[in-house]
């Protein structure tokens, strides 16, 4: 039954479309704008805490994407005019030098560098002159949803596929699944498809057999 509803469970690639905003729905904006060329800054940084969306929105700038957690030293990555590199708090001293030597590489060709990380460039612990050219473009905060956010996320997603989820199906969801809203969803449209193929209503026992199968849950 595992690899069942592991096949259900939807490629689901970050995508500006796919971004709940919540609370930063400003942010979007203005990353959006970023991304069209409005205004023309070489460098734009997003913070915040784990699960607040910066991975998600690095990932759907299309951007070369580097993660620094699993490339600290940064040296896989490629030369290109669009460079996003998440959790720069992670790069090792080469990784710093790569990415200092990109921002002035970027700078001077009219291309782009989006970074990501826990906190604000000022506070990370970098190299200082890489910190001051971090900071010297946009900086903004991404706010983490709120589980009030979650929710009616989640109830917009299955009424736009006809789904009958009950209340008490997206509160059991909050408290037990994964928190980040990209597997959230992933969910939904998995137990739509579940549901659906095995024609059987959302009941709490179904969401507990579904989920346990799939991931490990607080149970």
């Amino acid at each position: 039954m595992r690899q069942l509803i592991l096949d259900l469970l939807p490629e689901s690639p970050p995508s500006l479309d796919n971004f709940v905003p919540g609370g930063n729905a400003e942010v979007l904006a203005a990353f959006s704008g970023w991304l069209a060329g409005t205004p023309a800054e070489t460098a734009f940084c997003l913070w915040g805490e784990a699960g607040s969306g910066c991975s998600h929105l690095l990932l759907a700038s299309g951007f070369t994407y580097v993660d620094a957690l699993r490339d600290p030293g940064l040296l896989a990555a490629p030369a290109t005019d669009q460079l996003a590199v998440d959790h720069v708090e992670a790069l090792d001293a080469a990784g710093q030098i790569a990415l200092f030597n990109a921002f002035n590489r970027l700078k001077s060709s009219g291309g782009r560098l989006l970074t990501a990380a826990a906190q604000p460039p000022a506070h990370l612990k970098l190299r200082e002159d890489l910190r001051t050219r971090l900071g010297s473009g946009l900086i903004c905060r991404l706010q983490p949803l709120t589980d009030a956010d979650k929710a009616a996320a989640l109830a917009t997603q299955a009424r736009e596929r006809a789904m009958k989820l009950p209340p008490e199906a997206i509160t059991w969801l909050l408290r037990h699944a994964p928190r980040d809203m990209r597997t959230l969803s992933a969910f939904v449209v998995a137990l739509d498809r579940y549901t659906l193929e095995h024609k059987r209503a959302i009941t709490l026992p179904l969401l507990r057999e579904l989920l346990a199968e799939s991931l490990p849950l607080d149970l």
